[in-house]
């Protein structure tokens, strides 16, 4: 094999470093890429990014190959930070489903909080701006995001039906409807530059789950004959 065939496959078949050091260098240049990616753009430079992460910008190739794969690693960094939680709360809270009401209220408000992050909200921007040139970003966001709720209200969803408790002839159209009801309306205002108020956002993870659940007739265990 010739030295120009050579470098094709290892281009194509890079070695990530490994370790706890290589994973603290990783960690460092997915922080600073997030920064600089929410400060200047996609356009940023990845010499900028290892400077400001402290390595070389060899190391940065090495970790990532090239600049969209480390965006993909900056988005999911990302979204684990703002919603992490917020899955995990969820689908703990879930588990009592005869206090649904509360259980989406607390799913609702706190997927917001983290959702409307300035620094979430900049790359969701990012994401929107660059999905045409690069789909696989968008269907990064969405499994890091939005899909990362779906399992557990599935789950319930699917339970109550079953239970007799709740109305829904569609689960996967009542998930995009509870998603619009308390959390598109921020993803909608942000794409202008404007927050809404807490109290606004109060109002609408509290009636937009009463709507939800009298349009969809939940009926508490002790209602169900």
């Amino acid at each position: 094999m010739d030295a120009k065939a050579s470098g094709a496959v290892m281009e194509e078949t890079p070695r990530v470093p490994t370790g706890d050091r290589a994973a603290r260098k990783r960690l460092a240049i997915v922080r600073a890429a997030r920064t600089a990616f929410v400060r200047d753009g996609f356009k940023v430079g990845m010499d900028t990014i290892a400077a400001e992460a402290g390595v070389s910008k060899v190391t940065v190739y090495n970790h990532f190959g090239n600049k969209d794969a480390l965006f993909l690693a900056v988005i999911g960094d990302a979204l684990e930070e703002a919603l992490g939680a917020a899955v995990e709360g969820t689908a703990a809270r879930l588990q009592d489903i005869d206090d649904l009401r509360t259980a989406l209220v607390w799913t609702a408000e706190a997927w917001v909080k983290g959702m409307i992050r300035p620094d979430v909200m900049a790359l969701r921007h990012l994401v929107v701006n660059e999905t045409m040139r690069f789909p696989e970003l968008g269907l990064a966001w969405k499994r890091s995001g939005p899909d990362r709720v779906r399992p557990a209200l599935l789950d319930t969803f699917e339970r109550l039906i079953a239970e007799g408790r709740l109305d829904m002839p569609d689960v996967e159209v009542a998930i995009i409807q509870f998603y619009s009801l308390v959390l598109y309306p921020h993803l909608i205002h942000s794409a202008y530059g404007v927050g809404l108020p807490q109290e606004t956002t109060t109002a609408l993870s509290e009636t937009g789950v009463d709507m939800f659940l009298t349009y969809y007739k939940y009926r508490p265990a002790q209602d169900t004959p």
